[in-house]
């Protein structure tokens, strides 16, 4: 998949291009649109359903090191509320710099502290679901697509094979993503370091 057709695609979901159009205004650092809104909006462009189809959440990941409280994360959740709060969608927004200290608590497991918002993508659990978007000026974007675009578009799934990786939590994703567009692909259900 280009990265052409990519972007468009993400963009025929009216939710997605709002967002872009007003995330300058959230006033946070490093803000990308990541995962589901991303790879969920192109599944429904290539399978023929409306844009918004299926998608749970439209997340947003944003990096503040200089203050990671929860009342500043939580200040920004406000924001983003009476921002996007006309939309017809749940929107969530994560401070990255924060997700190790409660990482552990929800998941069993450590996360270490992270030093971009894209380092977040890099331990999505599907390689289809290591997708980010921010915009960078008019109408133009910046990409971030470690493992490419070639699952998202050919709608295959397989695990990430990074060391964060939740063989439960996978299981649980591909069961929900096969259930509403059952002409996905899935691929080996175990982790390749196993």
């Amino acid at each position: 998949m280009l990265e052409t057709e990519f972007i468009n695609a993400v963009l025929s979901n009216p939710i997605n291009a709002t967002v872009f159009e007003r995330l300058e205004e959230l006033q946070v650092s490093d803000p990308w649109l990541v995962s589901g809104a991303l790879f969920q909006t192109v599944w429904n462009r290539r399978t023929g359903r409306q844009p918004g189809y299926g998608i749970a959440d439209y997340d947003i990941a944003y990096l503040d090191a200089a203050d990671l409280s929860w009342e500043a994360e939580n200040s920004v959740i406000k924001r983003a509320d009476r921002l996007f709060g006309d939309l017809s969608a749940k929107i969530e927004i994560r401070n990255q710099a924060r997700v190790h200290l409660w990482y552990r608590d929800k998941f069993d497991r450590p996360y270490p502290p992270l030093t971009a918002s894209t380092d977040a993508i890099d331990r999505y659990l599907a390689v289809a679901s290591m997708v980010g978007l921010t915009p960078e000026g008019r109408a133009r974007f910046r990409l971030y697509a470690p493992q490419g675009l070639a699952d998202v578009g050919k709608l295959s799934l397989r695990p990430n094979p990074s060391d964060n990786f939740s063989q439960r939590a996978y299981e649980q994703k591909v069961r929900r993503w096969t259930a509403l567009w059952p002409e996905l692909i899935p691929g080996p259900a175990v982790h390749p370091g196993t």
